[in-house]
């Protein structure tokens, strides 16, 4: 068995913190929750150090990154019923400033993997997003201006929609 010494959780938060802020930002599309989930998953990594059984660098990051996803899943479950306590006794976390914001998108390459994903998708079906997302049209103004149903433009909509939470909840790439 290889126990991890507390440089080893160093050595992982230096190699992978970057790529796991983008992991979490991907995936909750909220800067501060990613922030949280990466300072929980390398929390929880240092404490359960002893029990990992990882001996490569590569295992080592399929580890720490199992705890991630174990973390995002619970974050999942409870983040509707914490909201609601949070808001019922009246506390508020600090908000992120708008350069906390920009710098967090920028690790995460939010703006790229958005962009990648519109690029995969058909001119069809971008047209219709653009309409009914960016533009904020409804169904039947979108219909009218791609000359298509009212159910066609629902449809477009939804396989675009479908398709980019498909492209966002990717595995990123990591060397």
């Amino acid at each position: 068995m290889c126990v991890l010494e507390r440089h080893d959780i160093t050595r992982l938060y230096d190699r992978h913190a970057r790529a796991m802020l983008g992991f979490f930002a991907r995936r909750t599309f909220e800067p501060e929750v990613a922030v949280d989930l990466v300072a929980e998953t390398f929390a929880r990594a240092f404490v359960e150090r002893r029990r990992c059984r990882a001996h490569t660098d590569a295992e080592q990051a399929a580890w720490l990154y199992g705890i991630a996803r174990n973390l995002l899943a619970d974050w999942r479950r409870r983040s509707h019923v914490e909201r609601r306590a949070l808001a019922k006794l009246g506390v508020e976390r600090r908000a992120l400033t708008e350069d906390e914001y920009d710098r967090i998108e920028a690790l995460a390459g939010i703006g790229e993997v958005i962009a990648a994903g519109l690029e995969q998708l058909t001119d069809d079906h971008r047209d219709a997003l653009q309409l009914r997302i960016v533009e904020e049209r409804d169904y039947a103004d979108v219909a009218r201006a791609l000359g298509i149903s009212e159910q066609t433009a629902r449809a477009r909509v939804s396989r675009a929609l479908g398709a980019l939470r498909r492209h966002l909840s990717e595995e990123p790439h990591r060397a």
